[in-house]
């Protein structure tokens, strides 16, 4: 584990296995930036994982931007911290040594990392979106050339309901992104076939 003295506070951890793509890991809400990397390491053996924590606190709890209610979004804010976001990606690839990496993003981090990609395209080169949300009521244009993204989203979601998480694949499909989108029986929580899925989808790049 490592850390410099870049925007975020983060976690770092060094490749172990040439060749695979870096694992950026977005916590959910109350998460850190230890949170997903055992879940990183389960569904890309020997990747290098970078997780930052979230810089906004809800009650206590961080996450990657505001929010004005349950599922309502502060889009200001969420714009600027996506450009933060962004920003620190690209000086930890310079600093680590690492290229464009894929993100992982659960929940709250999963609506950020759908934020970058359609605000500051070629930031990722790819990402798995697990219980994502719409994150712009009218999305920015982008073009996102194909990037692949897959999506898991739970059929019994309170929190990231179903028709929400389709209406967010195909504005990233409209965007040009590659996406592979799966319904599962499942809540707002993750299941092993989430780790299954993501392992499968992540050794295929």
């Amino acid at each position: 584990m490592s850390e410099t003295a870049l925007a975020f506070t983060h976690r770092f951890e060094p490749a172990k296995v040439e060749g695979l793509p870096p694992l950026l890991l977005l916590h959910g809400t109350g998460g850190d930036e230890n949170d997903l990397v055992p879940l990183g390491q389960l569904v890309a053996p020997g990747a290098a994982l970078l997780s930052p924590r979230g810089q906004v606190l809800e009650h206590g709890a961080p996450r990657f931007f505001r929010r004005m209610a349950e599922g309502v979004f502060d889009e200001a804010d969420l714009r600027r911290r996506a450009a933060d976001l962004a920003r620190f990606v690209t000086e930890a690839q310079a600093t680590y040594g690492i290229p464009a990496p894929v993100a992982l993003g659960f929940s709250n981090g999963a609506n950020i990392a759908a934020a970058m990609m359609m605000l500051h395209p070629g930031i990722l080169c790819g990402a798995v979106l697990l219980r994502a949300m719409v994150p712009f009521r009218n999305p920015p244009e982008a073009k996102l050339d194909s990037t692949p993204v897959l999506m898991l989203s739970g059929s019994m979601d309170p929190i990231a309901p179903v028709s929400n998480s389709e209406a967010l694949a195909k504005q990233l499909t409209a965007a040009g992104a590659t996406v592979d989108y799966r319904r599962l029986p499942a809540n707002h929580g993750l299941t092993q076939a989430d780790v299954s899925l993501t392992k499968e989808w992540l050794a295929a790049l």
